[in-house]
């Protein structure tokens, strides 16, 4: 019913599901529950308040669930919660949360987090991220559902990056990003609509069209802008563009992007 190399280690109190695999030299914490058909390739620990879903895939020398790389952090009981079928290369880290950050990291369904990317304490990661080769989460970070973080890029600590916005490579982000956003640059810079992303869902051309006008008021409007966010959620009836209001009137601890 599950595969376990002779060279694992499974601590006593792990719970492995049905159909789990682990491969030779993974190490499974006393705390650590593997959903049915959980794969942990060679090398992988998995350890701390660590529950993983069904079917992820965890690649060769991850380290998932250890302690946050935070200097506040004394020791508390905190924990980490991956969703299921995800995709989990080589080399990543994904930490627990911190006693003054909720408590929990949690990572949802469907997601790719390519060889070598951070997820830090406390983050909020959505369904269908993708977090590409080397770029690193900082806690307390929000990722809605659909958003991509292109390589060696850098989100910082407390950004919200809302559904389906894509980072472009080697960026850092320091200022939350509207949904549906592209930035790029060093310092990034939002720089229009994901558009490719858009289309690939299916968007109906009138809501790409409501999204594509209610950018443009938000970078050419009157007043700030707030103001001008305001104004479109009483002027438009696209469901896209009521989910981008509702996003920059939220609560958050960091500024805007704007449109450049």
């Amino acid at each position: 019913m599950m595969s376990i190399h002779p060279s694992a280690v499974i601590e006593d109190g792990a719970t492995i599901g049905i159909g789990c695999k682990i491969g030779p030299f993974c190490h499974v914490g006393p705390e650590v529950v593997l959903s049915e058909g959980v794969q942990l390739r060679s090398h992988v620990v998995v350890t701390g308040d660590t529950h993983i879903g069904a079917d992820t895939v965890v690649f060769s020398f991850s380290v998932i669930g250890e302690i946050p790389q935070d200097l506040k952090f004394a020791g508390e009981k905190t924990s980490l919660r991956i969703g299921a079928r995800n995709r989990i290369r080589e080399h990543v880290t994904m930490n627990t949360g911190t006693g003054g950050g909720g408590g929990v990291t949690r990572v949802g369904d469907d997601g790719l987090f390519m060889a070598g990317c951070h997820i830090a304490h406390d983050a909020q990661v959505g369904n269908r991220v993708i977090v590409v080769n080397s770029s690193a989460i900082a806690g307390h970070v929000i990722l809605e559902d659909d958003v991509i973080v292109g390589g060696l890029s850098g989100v910082h600590q407390h950004v919200r990056i809302g559904k389906g916005a894509i980072i472009g490579a080697c960026t850092m982000v320091t200022n939350d990003v509207v949904p549906h956003g592209l930035v790029q640059g060093p310092r990034g810079v939002l720089d229009g609509l994901n558009l490719i992303g858009l289309k690939r869902k299916g968007v109906e051309r009138t809501d790409i069209t409501a999204l594509r006008a209610a950018f443009q008021a938000l970078k050419d409007g009157e007043g700030s802008f707030m103001d001008r966010a305001r104004r479109l959620g009483d002027e438009s009836d696209s469901a896209y563009v009521q989910e981008m209001v509702a996003f920059i009137l939220g609560d958050s601890d960091r500024n805007f992007l704007t449109p450049s």
